[in-house]
């Protein structure tokens, strides 16, 4: 628990009290603080950084309470960045990370507008689309529990992380085991069920509709062959938030973080620095 929160976080760099921006990283479905393992050392050297694992995840409480949707997640990220003090915020997210950052991002625009300073988008969910196969098998709860528990979570995984990247090859066993780690308990399996099931927000048209009102100095970084997320997505975003810019990676798939690390910290790097 982090400030009463069914949280786990972890922070990184100087301390928020120097002056120097924040930048909350938020990760996908199945992931944790991990997921960022490659970036969060150098973003360390700039800025206060502060590592979410969001409940049911990585290292953070699994209550059995049914409270796992995107806006239940971006509630709790907003009492913490409220509780934590943080000024100048970056939000960073991948995946399910990117449509809790979103949500995140409106709520502060709504409640504290001062405090978001940019925000990054990597893979995002954002729109209605189809689902993953491994999200949509999830959603059936005896099948997911069954075969997490017949089949072992680091073959799941294995064969996840092999189905989502552009070169399967370079799926390697450490991240198998750093993704099936904190996801070996039945607890955790009962959150990643939960929330799957609760994965598409009810009021996604309402939230869809308003991020042209989000006009923060915004990356959106995709894999051209991502086939979770797929390009339209963050072509959309792109379009549809104001002070966007798109950068596609090639050779790449869902993962561009874990894929292609020293190319995408590039991107990363220019962005971060020229919208200082």
């Amino acid at each position: 628990m982090t400030f009463g929160l069914p949280l786990h976080v972890e922070t990184l760099g100087p301390d928020p009290d120097s002056g120097v921006d924040s930048i909350v990283l938020v990760h996908g479905y199945g992931g944790s603080s991990f997921s960022w393992r490659y970036w969060t050392p150098l973003l360390a050297k700039r800025a206060h950084v502060v590592l979410v694992d969001m409940k049911g995840f990585g290292s953070a409480p699994k209550p059995d309470d049914g409270q796992y949707g995107p806006g239940h997640q971006a509630e709790l990220i907003f009492r913490l960045i409220l509780q934590a003090d943080l000024q100048r915020v970056t939000l960073i997210g991948h995946s399910l990370g990117g449509g809790v950052a979103l949500g995140l991002a409106l709520r502060l625009l709504d409640s504290e507008p001062g405090r978001l300073k940019r925000l990054i988008l990597v893979a995002s969910a954002a729109y209605k689309q189809r689902l993953p196969p491994f999200v949509a098998l999830a959603k059936y709860r005896r099948l997911a529990s069954t075969a997490l528990r017949i089949l072992g979570t680091r073959f799941v995984i294995r064969h996840v992380l092999k189905s989502i990247v552009f070169d399967a090859s370079a799926v390697s066993d450490d991240q198998v085991l750093g993704y099936a780690e904190p996801l070996s308990s039945l607890e955790a399996h009962r959150a990643l069920i939960d929330t799957a099931l609760a994965i598409v927000p009810p009021d996604l048209g309402k939230m869809t509709a308003r991020f042209e009102e989000l006009d923060v100095p915004t990356l959106v970084l995709w894999g051209r062959q991502d086939r979770v997320v797929p390009l339209w997505v963050g072509e959309r975003l792109a379009d549809q938030l104001p002070d966007a810019s798109l950068e596609v990676l090639e050779n790449c798939g869902h993962m561009p973080a874990e894929e292609l690390p020293e190319e995408s910290w590039e991107v990363l790097r220019r962005f971060l620095d020229h919208r200082s």
